[in-house]
């Protein structure tokens, strides 16, 4: 899990350069930055339109550039990554189709999604029986698309599927219903309002539901009470204030006080009619328009920070970093965690089954022990005693997120979330990285990585070994002493199931192992045969019978001879008779005899079970994944119920399957 963590983190490091690199690309063939402030004068007349419609500020009886170009400037500083989102939301809506609209099927349909909804606007379009629609399809289609850029949702409740709610909610012509939330509370009630004007034009209906919208904020015009409500409170300890000359707020900022309903209060100041803003300067408003978050802490400027544009998406990042809900922080680790989780099918070594097996695992156990550890934490949330500590890691997310490093990170955020294509390229990249150097590191191993058929035949294995579980006999149950001195060992047995599953792989392929003595071409003292370790059969019998007598030396207890003790300075006899210096063990486990071994085990020199090294003429055994042990280790090992190898957990009782090479396959063929 912590080498997940690291390469997420890395990850997220080549992120951050890889934006640095496209702005510096940007600004060598530009010469600007995202930054960057533009003069409106310098726009056309459409560039500024567009900059209007992205804000929600209506424009229909403005016909010169002049005017056009002031409400621009009165609604905010326009920076060049605004211009450019700008246009580039203008592009993609001109190019694609309709956005999608929701068809209700009746009335509990549309209370549902509509009356039910606390934190969000709804446009419908009623259709009465027998009747057209108010808006033309096309009409429809561009109304939708000028609202959802504002989280607006739009909907089409036909009349012929359920005309008695059409009756009962006295909709007997064509018209437009919009919903928004009546009070300030998260879950306030929602009231409907239909219109009645006469002109059905794009532009007038925008304008009928921004002033609706807008009539939530509280607006001040006079200066005291902007006073009253500069000072903290407790009901609202966090307020973004705007303050511009300027009849309504903007369509984005009425509807973020919708979204973030219970938050965060929105309070729109109109300094048109002042003539003294000494009040202004006090409070710390030095310039007009400005948009002011007013914490606890203190005040910050937005707009000074790099990506703090005055658009809808930019604000509402910045918003929800600073004053997050649960949902959010839940999504946020729901990303994370889905993202270490993925890296398994890089890192994962060995078949393609055998990575995306690892990786449904790893998905299932991740995703599993993220939702069991936020259920304590939804639960410590309601406790009344915690407030004091959740006010408190509020406050200190409110400090981290006003920091230039947490406006880079959102920036980021911005720039990568309306780029998913980059940013699955290069998340792609990075683990394919990943998987080259985990060969590079692994390309040492001897052993040859499966196929996906003898993996999972392994796996096969692996799970009738383990989740089964069988035992050997059924000489290891406790005798009715045991069960009577501790009562507990009863219970305790019953929570395996070796007690009442019966053995499912016989131990007679014990006897067909091969065994031979490990030989050195120089030995330290003579071999003694009658000292020599016990054969197979009598090894199984007195392990799996619990009658195992005590052995005299180590030596023996591994089926080697008796060596005489030499000292430091002492010779050792060779096989021919003659005196030779005495080795070390090193400079043995370098000249062993490997003519002695078949030729498909691996050469070893150390026993993995008891972590000794072998002796002269010893006895060793092999298994059919070609790992050696001592005799006596390994027995012991298979005959408790462990059926595979101690360091591949390869099936004991199966030989593996051998491969043809190519050369043995010319030879067939021949």
């Amino acid at each position: 899990m912590w080498l997940k963590l690291f390469f997420l983190l890395l990850y997220f490091m080549v992120l951050f350069v890889l934006a640095r690199f496209f702005e510096a690309v940007v600004w060598y063939e530009t010469g600007l930055f995202a930054t960057q402030l533009v003069d409106p004068v310098t726009l056309s007349f459409n560039k500024l339109k567009t900059i209007l419609e992205c804000r929600g500020l209506g424009y229909s009886g403005l016909a010169e550039k002049r005017d056009v170009r002031e409400l621009v400037e009165k609604s905010g500083d326009l920076m060049q990554g605004e211009l450019y989102s700008a246009i580039k939301n203008e592009k993609e809506q001109a190019e694609s189709q309709s956005e999608s609209s929701t068809t209700f099927s009746g009335e509990m349909h549309f209370y549902e999604l509509v009356e039910d909804t606390k934190d969000g606007i709804w446009l419908v379009q009623v259709i009465a029986q027998d009747r057209d629609a108010l808006l033309s399809k096309a009409n429809w289609g561009k109304m939708v698309q000028k609202v959802s850029q504002f989280g607006i949702r739009t909907g089409t409740f036909n009349c012929s599927s359920d005309s008695r709610y059409c009756r009962k909610r006295g909709w007997m012509k064509s018209t437009l219903i919009m919903s928004v939330p009546q009070t300030y509370a998260s879950k306030g009630k929602v009231m409907l309002k239909e219109y009645n004007g006469r002109r059905i034009e794009t532009e007038h209906i925008f304008k009928w539901m921004t002033a609706h919208v807008a009539s939530r904020i509280k607006t001040i015009r006079m200066s005291q009470q902007l006073v009253e409500e500069w000072h903290p409170s407790e009901k609202h300890p966090v307020k973004m204030f705007l303050f511009a000359k300027l009849a309504q707020p903007p369509a984005f900022f009425s509807a973020l006080s919708v979204k973030f309903t219970g938050r965060i209060e929105f309070i729109f100041v109109d300094v048109q009619s002042w003539d003294n803003i000494t009040s202004l300067e006090e409070i710390g408003v030095q310039q007009l328009p400005s948009y002011i978050l007013k914490m606890p802490e203190g005040i910050y400027r937005y707009g000074n920070s790099i990506g703090e544009f005055i658009s809808l998406q930019a604000m509402d990042t910045f918003l929800r970093s600073v004053q997050p809900e649960v949902n959010d922080l839940f999504v946020l680790s729901l990303v994370m965690v889905n993202l270490m989780a993925w890296l398994d099918l890089f890192i994962t070594q060995g078949a393609t089954i055998k990575r995306f097996v690892v990786l449904i695992s790893t998905l299932g156990t991740y995703n599993s022990l993220l939702i069991i550890s936020w259920l304590p934490i939804l639960g410590f949330l309601q406790l009344p005693y915690l407030e004091g500590f959740y006010d408190y890691s509020l406050k200190l997310l409110r400090y981290a997120d006003t920091t230039t490093i947490a406006s880079w990170v959102r920036t980021d955020w911005t720039f990568y979330s309306s780029h998913p294509a980059l940013f699955l390229s290069t998340y792609l990249a990075h683990g394919l990285l990943i998987d080259y150097f985990e060969k590079k590191r692994r390309c040492n191993n001897e052993e040859e990585n499966p196929n996906n058929l003898e993996w999972l035949s392994s796996l096969w294995d692996w799970y009738t070994s383990y989740l089964v579980h069988p035992i050997t006999s059924f000489h290891n149950f406790p005798n009715e002493s045991d069960w009577d001195d501790d009562p507990n060992f009863l219970l305790e047995r019953l929570a395996f199931p070796d007690l009442w599953l019966h053995p499912l792989i016989p131990i007679d392929y014990i006897n067909n192992l091969p065994t031979w003595r490990f030989k050195c071409t120089q030995v330290c003292g003579p071999y003694s045969e009658e000292n020599s370790g016990r054969d197979l059969d009598s090894n199984i019998q007195n392990t799996t019978g619990g009658q195992t007598q005590g052995l005299n030396s180590e030596h023996e207890e591994h089926g080697c001879g008796k060596e005489r003790d030499c000292a430091a300075d002492s010779c050792c006899h060779s096989e021919n008779g003659g005196d030779v210096p005495c080795m070390k063990r090193e400079a043995q486990e370098q000249q062993a005899d490997w003519s002695q071994w078949p030729s498909d085990m691996i050469h070893c020199t150390e026993c993995v079970v008891c972590l000794e090294n072998f002796e002269t003429d010893c006895i060793v055994m092999g298994l059919p994944c070609a790992h050696v042990f001592h005799q006596q280790c390994i027995v012991v090992w298979l005959a408790g119920g462990q059926h595979c190898c101690p360091v591949c957990r390869g099936p004991s009782y199966k030989r593996k399957p051998v491969r043809s090479s190519g050369l043995d396959l010319l030879e067939q063929q021949e």
